[in-house]
Formats: structure tokens, C-alpha cells, sequence
């Protein structure tokens, strides 16, 4: 791992998501490995997987592909291992709040049937360490470069198990609760199968604090949190809020995305940890 980039890191840290529902669709989201520390004396942990509840919702079977290791720990990028769900829905633990579309399922089930069969799983996880203070959110600007990976309109490279990276910009301040809730939104291209994205502040080699100090050579990697939905217009002229949908189920064509997305903060998804408690 020594030998890989930020970048490339934050690559391992994405699951691709693939669900078929009980209408007879199928789809594709996208999960982020994650870690709770349950324990901070003994250093006990969990490992889950995160994604939006709305990708689940209704699902009768799903899939997940992990990334094989070598003996060393090492990625072997080409060689993936599968594990396969019926009752899909009912492995994730729902955030207890009915207007977080968050969902959490705990993954150290499989990582031990990959241990029992010989193999290793190589994955990233992200941590609270990634989640901003509020004195770091306070330090923000409005505009910050941000980075989302995941697998818009089921998109990945098969070969190697890997995500797509897309750019984009804060559309509004992340120090602000957009509209009053614990969201902000993003200009960047959100389209189906991106639900469930991970969304960072990314500046690799140096960036410019709001006050104008520049911090060269420097790398910044802040989790402002998950992508889960966005405003479209209907064949009406109006704007609705609808949830980023997954990639090969049917979308409304009387709706058009205006590639602007809505994130849940980061600081949701540490309030996903009483569920393992």
C-alpha cells in the first residue's frame, strides 16, 4: 500500500452495488467501505459498508465484488471475489431517522468465508479521522474542488474491479446546512449508479485555504459525505428533489437532471455507529 498514491487509495475504498428488486428490475449503486471504532481502549472496530437506503429499499437479491490480496497485503487488481445475498434488504442496518437515506451493513461476515477459503480481501476503509471538525468546516470556502467516486450509469472497469473518478465543485458553502438540514450541494455530473458515492474535498500537491494562504506540496483529503440525490425539472418547468437512482432501472423521461447533486454531511454517517453497538 506503500506504494500507492492518495488517489489510488481512495480507488480501494468504493464497492460496487448490485441489486435485483422484487418488480423484476435490477440495478447498481455504489457502497464505501467504512470503519467504526466501537472501543477506543481495547481498539475494537467494525467494518461495514455504506450506502443510501433507497438502493436496497425493495431488493430480493444483491451482489458485492471485493478486490483479492496477495500474501503481502497487496492488491491482486484483476482477481475478485464475489459474495452473493438473497434477501438483500435485510442485511443493512437503516439509520434510525427516516429522512437519512443512509444504511450500513456490517462485512465481517465475508471477510471471514474469505479467510476460511484461503483468500484475502483487499479494501480501504475510510474513518472518522476523514469526517471535518467543525473548526475545519469553518476554515472552508464556498468553492472547494471536490472528488466523487463511483459507478455512474453502472460504468466501472470489470477487469480491474475499479470505480470512476469525476471532479466537480461545492454549489454551496459546506460549512452551511443547506436549507436546514445536514446536507450541501454539489456541481458535479450525478447520474444513476451513483448513489451512495463518496464525496471528498481532493487537492493533491497543494491547495489555497480561504484566506488566501497557499499550502504547496501539501495533500488534503476531507470525506464531506455521501451522494444521494439531486433536483431535476419536469416536462412542467418545475424542480423537484429526487433520489439519485440506481444505474439500469428505468428513469422518468419527463425529468431532466441539471447535474447538481445533494450530499448527506459526513457527520450522518457517525450516527450510523449506535446500530453495532
Amino acid at each position: 500500500m506503500n506504494n500507492l498514491s492518495t488517489s489510488e487509495q481512495l480507488t480501494y475504498s468504493t464497492v460496487r452495488i448490485e441489486c435485483e428488486y422484487n418488480d423484476g428490475t435490477s440495478g447498481t449503486g455504489t457502497g464505501f467501505f467504512f470503519q467504526f471504532l466501537l472501543d477506543d481502549t481495547t481498539g475494537t472496530h467494525v467494518p461495514v459498508v455504506i450506502t443510501n437506503k433507497h438502493i436496497v429499499s425493495g431488493s430480493t437479491k444483491g451482489r458485492l465484488i471485493i478486490t483479492k490480496a496477495n500474501a503481502n497485503n497487496e492488491p491482486l487488481d484483476t482477481q475478485h471475489f464475489q459474495v452473493s445475498f438473497n434477501n438483500f434488504e435485510n442485511f443493512w442496518r437503516k439509520h434510525p431517522d427516516g429522512d437519512v437515506d443512509l444504511c450500513a451493513m456490517p462485512i465481517a461476515p465475508f471477510i471471514n468465508e474469505a479467510n476460511d477459503r484461503g483468500e484475502r480481501l483487499f479494501y480501504i476503509p475510510l474513518d472518522k479521522s476523514l469526517i471535518p471538525s467543525n473548526e475545519q468546516l469553518a476554515d472552508l470556502s464556498a468553492l472547494e474542488e471536490i472528488l466523487m467516486i463511483g459507478y455512474p450509469n453502472g460504468i466501472w472497469d470489470h477487469v480491474n474491479n475499479k470505480p470512476i473518478l469525476r471532479k466537480g465543485i461545492t454549489a454551496t458553502h459546506p460549512n452551511f446546512d443547506y436549507c436546514g438540514k445536514k446536507e450541501i450541494m454539489i456541481d458535479a455530473a450525478c447520474f444513476p449508479g451513483s448513489s451512495g458515492s463518496p464525496v471528498f474535498i481532493y487537492n493533491e500537491g497543494g491547495y489555497r485555504d480561504k484566506r488566501g494562504n497557499m499550502y504547496m506540496g501539501a495533500s488534503r483529503v476531507i470525506l464531506l459525505g455521501a451522494l444521494y440525490a439531486g433536483p431535476q425539472h419536469t416536462a412542467q418547468g418545475d424542480i423537484q428533489i429526487v433520489n439519485v437512482p440506481t444505474g439500469q432501472r428505468p428513469i422518468a423521461l419527463s425529468r431532466i437532471p441539471n447535474n447538481l447533486g445533494l450530499v448527506i454531511k459526513a457527520e450522518r454517517i457517525t450516527e450510523l455507529e449506535q446500530l453495532f453497538k
